[in-house]
Formats: structure tokens, sequence, C-alpha cells
């Protein structure tokens, strides 16, 4: 029987971060103009509504309880700690949409271009941010690729990574701009099958402003006018475009501070270092990996499952309370997720705070620190407003730093009440749902967020 071969079309999977319904206006007239000639749809919100989450079921067609990527971050039982944004590629399971493709034709090559679980994996091609941390507790912008000389050839060209740009309180364009200039860069250099390239502009100002997208005209113009090049390069270039993103960012008005709760219900056990208290998971009997609108709570054992759950059932905020078998309606019992996983109502979030008192609060949690705080952290986009004269401040450390003293850069406030936007739940509108655009004939109706990996597959496939 005679197999037709598969030919790989040219396909460029632009992943803008928060791209929603009620975001598109006059403010991106590319981008709505765009859209308005493109096949779209909408995909219907998985748990959790969160990058890595988001990406890897993408990417691998597998919901969480099979790819594994329940979150951000997680706790891992057996190092009795929390590991938050880690990088490498292995903690995916499941084969990638470019190794299917490799496996039928072994000239088919992939461009990932910070997307997450970037490093180490099998894409021919790869960026993504790895800040370069000195013993004397300096951190240097870089990134990190795949081949390692592609590094050295965009510092070169485009300068260093902006990576203070990419994340923080100076969080702005110029990451989004280095990002897609890389993406060319390596278009034209390696000429790959199939890109994937990550644009996180929007995430900034939605979370700091909330889902009023007259609070953000100027990040939206500003990303619009990026799309417009990124996208016109690729269709001279005879590239089929799809459009996609992860989540829609709503409006929040209410931290939950679940681990305080966890604490005052004497499940949550500390240490302290100097003056510092530090959450202490290998001893709490239980305690929260908070990761946006979701909260993984690690329980010591069964007993301990069913007090936090009656508990968990009487915060205000707390739509979802869901044990592990309960979690397979969401497909997210793996492992990996917790023994109770919670979801927010509408306008609501989960901080990762532990400590009672502010001046417990340890050194790390002023700081833009991805890695080291037990949960997720938007308070690192904003400037302390309670203290004078910050950014005299900031430049003052600075100058230590140059003159090569230790320093912490610790600007970053501890009032939750300042974020306005988040994700990771179940939006109750549908202008709230990621977007999926591409060439191909789309349904009409929602798609499911594990069927975003069968239109790309079409869409590098199809003859249209």
């Amino acid at each position: 029987m005679n197999h037709k071969k598969t030919k790989f079309n040219k396909t460029v999977v632009i992943n803008i971060v928060g791209l929603s319904k009620n975001v598109i206006s006059d403010d991106t007239p590319f981008l709505k103009e765009y859209l308005k000639k493109r096949n779209v749809t909408l995909v219907e919100p998985m748990l959790p509504g969160v990058t890595t989450s988001v990406q890897s079921t993408y990417l691998t067609g597998k919901w969480p309880k099979d790819h594994g990527i329940v979150g951000n971050g997680w706790y891992d039982r057996t190092d009795a700690e929390v590991k938050f944004w880690k990088q490498s590629n292995h903690l995916v399971l499941g084969e990638k949409i470019w190794e299917k493709a490799k496996n039928i034709d072994p000239n088919f090559t992939c461009s990932k271009m910070f997307w997450w679980y970037n490093m180490y994996s099998s894409a021919d091609f790869s960026v993504t941010p790895r800040p370069q941390y000195h013993a004397d507790g300096v951190k240097a912008p870089d990134c990190y690729s795949h081949p390692p000389s592609l590094r050295d050839e965009l510092q070169k060209e485009f300068g260093p990574f902006p990576l203070f740009n990419f994340w923080g309180p100076n969080a702005n364009i110029r990451s989004t701009k280095w990002i897609k200039d890389a993406t060319i860069f390596v278009d034209q250099k390696y000429d790959p099958t199939l890109t994937l390239v990550y644009l996180p502009h929007l995430d900034y100002g939605l979370q700091k402003y909330g889902s009023d997208p007259s609070k953000i005209k100027k990040e939206l113009n500003e990303l619009d006018f990026v799309l417009k090049e990124l996208i016109e390069y690729y269709q001279n270039r005879k590239t089929k475009v799809i459009l996609l993103s992860e989540y829609g960012i709503v409006g929040v008005h209410t931290p939950i501070h679940i681990n305080q709760i966890l604490r005052r219900n004497n499940f949550l056990n500390v240490r302290k270092e100097r003056w510092y208290e530090h959450l202490d998971p290998g001893i709490s009997k239980a305690f929260s990996v908070s990761d946006h609108q979701i909260s993984h709570i690690y329980c010591k054992d069964q007993k301990t499952v069913e007090e936090v759950r009656r508990i968990a059932k009487q915060i205000e905020g707390v739509d979802l309370v869901l044990d592990k078998n309960q979690q397979k309606k969401y497909h997210l019992n793996h492992e990996r997720s917790g023994d109770l996983v919670l979801v927010a109502k509408a306008g609501f979030w989960f901080t990762y705070y532990y400590w009672l008192d502010e001046k417990n609060a340890p050194d790390y949690a002023r700081l833009v620190d991805i890695h080291r705080k037990p949960g997720y952290d938007p308070t690192e986009l904003y400037l302390n407003p309670s203290l004078k004269f910050v950014k005299l401040r900031i430049l003052w450390k600075l100058l230590k730093k140059k003159l090569g003293f230790r320093y912490l850069m610790d600007v970053i406030p501890l009032d939750a009440g300042l974020v306005k936007g988040s994700h990771g739940g179940l939006p109750v509108s549908d202008q709230f749902y990621p977007i999926f655009s591409a060439e191909i004939p789309l349904p009409k109706k929602n798609i499911s967020a594990i069927k975003v990996y069968d239109f790309i597959w079409k869409q590098m496939t199809s003859e249209i």
C-alpha cells in the first residue's frame, strides 16, 4: 500500500500572552484588521490557565495529568522543596509536536523562541532567558541558546538580552522587541520549518492595571506595532501564520492569603533565620503553592486533607476545592498536583504570603526573585510606593553594584492589593477566553485546549 508522504508547510506560531477579545480594539489597529480577514476561534480555558501548563498542553496534545505540568511550580516531595519556574524540557512528559514531525521527516526543524521549558529540548534552535548568577550575589542579564554560539551572535547583534525589561518593575516593550528581532534573525539564518515565538508584553500591563484596555492604550499600541512587523515579515516569507494565546487576564480586587490562613490554623510551619521567617514545607502539615488564581495545597496525610477541605470551603473567594479524585474532571490529577487544588472566584487570587507580620518577611520577598519564592508573586511588577525617593534608592544600589559591593534591590512592595489582573481560573465570560487564529478552516464553536495541538498540526500539513 502506498502512503502519501507528509509535506510540512513553513509555519510560525505566535503566542501573544494575555490576548483575548476584550483587548482587541482601535488601540490595536493592525491586529484588529488582520483578525477580521482570518479564521478565528476561541479556546475553552483549561485548569490551570497558567503559562507552563497551557504551553505544555498545546505542544503535546496532552492534559496536565499526562504531561505533568500542573502549574508554573509545584512541591517536590522527595526534595521537600517548592520548585518554581524550572526550565528543563525533561520535565514535560510526552512527545512534542516537532518530535512527531521529525519522526516523519528528518529534515523538519523547529525554532523555539522563549516558549517555556526551553532548555535541553529536542528543538533544533532555541533561546530563553537565563541570567548569570555570580558568587557575590549579582544577577546579570543573559540568555541561554541552542546551539550555544547563537547566544553570542544574538547579543552581538542586538545587545544583551534585556532581562530587567522582561520581568520586574521595569518590564516593557523592549524585551518583546528583542524577542521579535531574535526570532527574525534565527529564521533568516536557519530557515526552520516551525517557529514558536512568545511575546510577553501584554502580561505586564494587564496584571498591573487590570482588564480595562483603556488603561493600557500605550502597551496595546506598542504590541500592535511589533506584531505588524513580525507578521508582515513572515507573510513575505510565504509562511503560514498562527496566532494564539494561553489565557485572558481578568480583573481582580482581593488577594487570598491562603498560607496565612493555614498557619493560623496550625497547619503551616516556618523556621527562623536571623529575623526572617522561611516556609518549612517538609514539616508543615499543609501549605499552599500559590499560582495566580490556583492554589495547590500539599498535605501531610488524609486526615489533614479533610481538615483543610472544610476550612477551604468557607474561605471567601474560593470557587472550587478539588481533591485528587475531583481533579480528574479537569484532567489535573497528577502526582505533582496538590492533594487539594483551590480555584479562586472572579475577582480573587492567591498569594504565597505566609508571614503574619511584615517585619518577619524574608529578604527575598522584597526582591524580584522568581525561583526562591514558594509561589507566584505579581507584586514584582511594582516599585514599593511607600519608599520615599525609590528611584534614587535604585540608582544608589546600582552604583554599589558597579563598584562591586553587595546589595539588595529590595524595592518590591508587600501589598498584594496593588495587583489588578490575574488568570488561571475559569473566566465567566468568553471575552477572556484565549484566541486561536489560523489560515485553515476552524470550527465556529470553541475548541478545547487539547485540540490546539491538532489544529497546529493541520496548519503545518494542510495544502491550503
